[in-house]
């Protein structure tokens, strides 16, 4: 059974950081390039963070660049984001997913996500 478990949200003040974690099981991430997206109330969902399947490469929404950090550990078969500098526009249910095929800044090209976890960025 595929899953992706993601951990380490929480209320946080503006200017501190987090660390949110993804654990895959049933699947090996090393196949599939992943990312992080968030979803707002009364937003749509909307990208944060890719990495490519070895971790050469990432890649980021304007938004977070400079402040977030994309990592993985495919022994371990996990994801990471490192988030400094919060703001409370960042508050939101965080999710990975596991890339299909197709532009990867779209939602729709990811069939493996994980049901979230709640970030709060107090001001």
């Amino acid at each position: 059974q595929v899953q992706l478990i993601e951990s380490g949200g929480g209320l946080v003040q503006a200017m501190g950081s987090l660390r949110l974690s993804c654990a895959a099981s049933g699947f090996t991430i090393s196949n599939y390039r992943m990312a992080w997206f968030r979803q707002a109330p009364g937003k749509a969902r909307e990208f944060v963070a890719g990495i490519t399947w070895t971790g050469d490469s990432t890649y980021y929404a304007k938004s977070v660049e400079d402040r977030f950090t994309i990592s993985r550990d495919n022994v371990e078969n996990m994801v990471y984001l490192n988030m400094n500098s919060l703001k409370p526009e960042d508050t939101a249910v965080y999710s990975c997913a596991a890339h299909g095929s197709g532009n990867y800044y779209q939602p729709s090209t990811y069939i493996y996500w994980g049901q979230g976890t709640q970030v709060t960025v107090s001001s």
